[in-house]
């Protein structure tokens, strides 16, 4: 809960007038009872009424001065909860912006997504608790206790002997529901995780037919996390049956014994009566004391769950030009001798540390000894097989991940020296899976760069969009649903391509792009990309041999060595493997 501080200091005036509002409250709570006591043993035998009304008013004054004085505490708790909680989810969502591609590996989208959403909620309710019970149990159960030693040392004592013990109670039960609560939150990871699976392959699941074994698989992790939540709730519900069954009996004591000294004139019945009600409160007290635990421990696990992702150090923070390497290699984009794997940690010490981490991964490496260079203005094909290492390309040349071995460069840099919007700004990409937002279409192209219209329109234009973007009624401002599902998958990937091109980018990588095309608009995508964006340093990664074959190069990937680089002529000479998948598909088109 240390990591909580910082967003509390900067309500502490705020949260100390509803500390110092809420004890008032609890304070005029407390004297109920002790005027309710005065009306029954002095008031009352006097027989004036005018007194009783009198008492009796202060009474109702007291109730409604109360409720009042806590209604304002509330309101002004669930601000500073509100507030708080606001601030935490801003820090949170930009902290797994900054996320290396590694992290966020680690940490994982669902865990991130519950951390954002129940993680966050359990901190909220625990801030705004502990502000109001936080502050109204402790004083009823010390008031309570200390006003009751006052009317009658005998029978207060039965509640300095009992309080002690249910404290220890609570807080020995509670601190065993911390780990508790840390299972359940990452149970909810896993519900995310399967909720998130199917939704995004809902149309997979309905075409195979496979309902019911994603509803076997939801109910098993959906169970798992249930009996994680079902233990947690038996372990922290412990004290309430507990603390009811020992006050329930101090309660009887109290009974008891007090009739016993009124019949023996020790006591009076105003005394018993308050007596009573002192008793509820201080039950009231205890149980809020239980409550603020359980919450504790629920807010306690959770942020830890949201510090580890707000103070993860940023890995992938720019370094100085005196430590990044240097390259004598022309050449706009430069991958110099690079290996790398994604199960390897990811390097932030010295070398000869990465080197050994880089040794000690799996054998199999997204990428070895990979070492190529393309010219300003020039354009390289990349072609392989699944899993040869092509999308890591991007990753690596947009400094996702950071290499083990070897060094990327971008217009004679390292990329380590770049910030990364300065880096970023030089490429218009379109990802192999690539999102549609929910905005209009305009929207989704310009992606909050403040593009004009007509930038945006010849972007359509150029990817081959503006027909079908023009069929519709309200054209640029007709809206996409989740994930564009109301485009065809070749409508989207153009829609994404015209994103790319609308900020004229220096650097231009598509990476399957254009997989759902036919063949004609592929072919007329590519003049258009040679027409009016010649300048940019092009790189086009593809299943087809058509959509690559023009370009200055091609680099032939297997298992993540370089097996063919050159011209399309050049490597249908050199290299089997692209001469084997040029002839295939050539002969499916003929």
């Amino acid at each position: 809960m240390k990591s909580l501080l910082p967003y509390l200091k900067k309500r502490r005036w705020l949260i100390a007038a509803v500390m110092l509002v809420k004890l008032i409250g609890t304070l005029g709570e407390l004297l109920i009872p002790s005027v309710l006591e005065h009306m029954i043993d002095t008031v009352a035998p006097t027989g004036q009424r005018g007194q009783v009304f009198l008492w009796g008013g202060i009474m109702i004054a007291l109730a409604v001065f109360v409720r009042t004085v806590n209604v304002g505490a509330n309101r002004l708790s669930v601000r500073v909860a509100r507030e708080s909680t606001f601030e935490i989810r801003r820090d949170l969502f930009h902290a797994s912006l900054n996320l290396s591609g590694g992290q966020m590996d680690a940490f994982g989208l669902p865990s991130i997504t519950s951390r954002m959403t129940s993680d966050s909620y359990n901190v909220q309710s625990f801030i705004q608790a502990s502000q109001t019970i936080g502050i109204r149990a402790p004083f009823l159960l010390m008031g309570g206790i200390l006003i009751t030693l006052i009317m009658d040392k005998g029978l207060a004592a039965i509640l300095c002997v009992m309080a002690p013990v249910l404290i220890v109670i609570v807080i020995g039960i509670s601190m065993r529901g911390i780990p508790l609560y840390d299972k359940v939150q990452k149970g909810l990871d896993d519900i995310v995780r399967v909720m998130r699976e199917n939704i995004t392959g809902i149309r997979v699941v309905k075409a195979l037919s496979k309902e019911e074994y994603e509803k076997r698989r939801f109910r098993g992790v959906n169970e798992t996390a249930a009996a994680r939540d079902i233990r947690a709730g038996v372990v922290m519900a412990l004290p309430g049956p507990i603390v009811t069954l020992f006050l329930n009996m101090g309660l009887t004591l109290v009974v008891v014994l007090g009739a016993r000294r009124v019949d023996a004139g020790v006591t009076r019945p105003g005394v018993i009566l308050a007596f009573l009600t002192y008793f509820n409160m201080i039950l009231m007290g205890v149980m809020g004391l239980n409550r603020i635990f359980m919450m504790l421990s629920k807010a306690n696990a959770s942020g830890k769950r949201i510090a580890a992702v707000i103070h993860t150090p940023r890995v992938l923070a720019p370094i100085s030009e005196a430590q990044a390497a240097v390259t004598n290699r022309e050449g706009c984009l430069v991958f110099d001798h690079v290996s790398f794997n994604y199960d390897a940690d990811e390097g932030h010490g010295d070398a000869a540390d990465d080197a050994a981490r880089f040794a000690g991964a799996s054998r199999q490496r997204a990428l070895e000894d990979v070492d190529f260079a393309v010219k300003k203005g020039g354009s390289l094909g990349i072609i392989g097989a699944t899993g040869s290492g092509k999308t890591t390309i991007v990753n690596l040349l947009m400094r996702f991940y950071d290499p083990q071995q070897g060094h990327v460069f971008v217009d004679g840099r390292d990329v380590r020296a770049y910030e990364q919007d300065e880096l970023h700004r030089k490429f218009g990409v379109v990802f192999q899976n690539d999102v549609v937002f929910v905005d209009t279409i305009r929207g989704n192209i310009d992606f909050g760069r403040g593009l004009t219209d007509e930038a945006i329109e010849r972007a359509a234009g150029d990817a081959m969009a503006r027909q079908f973007i023009e069929d519709y009624a309200n054209t640029y401002d007709h809206r996409a649903a989740i994930q564009g599902a109301n485009f065809s998958g070749g409508q989207r990937q153009r829609l994404l391509i015209a994103r790319a091109l609308a900020a004229d980018p220096e650097i231009l990588i598509l990476d399957d792009a254009s997989s759902a095309l036919d063949y004609r608009t592929d072919a007329a995508l590519r003049c258009a990309i040679r027409a009016h964006h010649g300048d940019a340093t092009t790189i086009v990664i593809a299943q087809r041999v058509s959509s690559i074959m023009a370009l200055d190069n091609i680099l032939v990937l297997d298992e993540g060595r370089v097996i063919g680089y050159g011209t399309h002529e050049a490597l249908l000479e050199s290299c089997p493997v692209y001469r084997d998948i040029y002839l295939s598909q050539m002969g499916e088109v003929a």
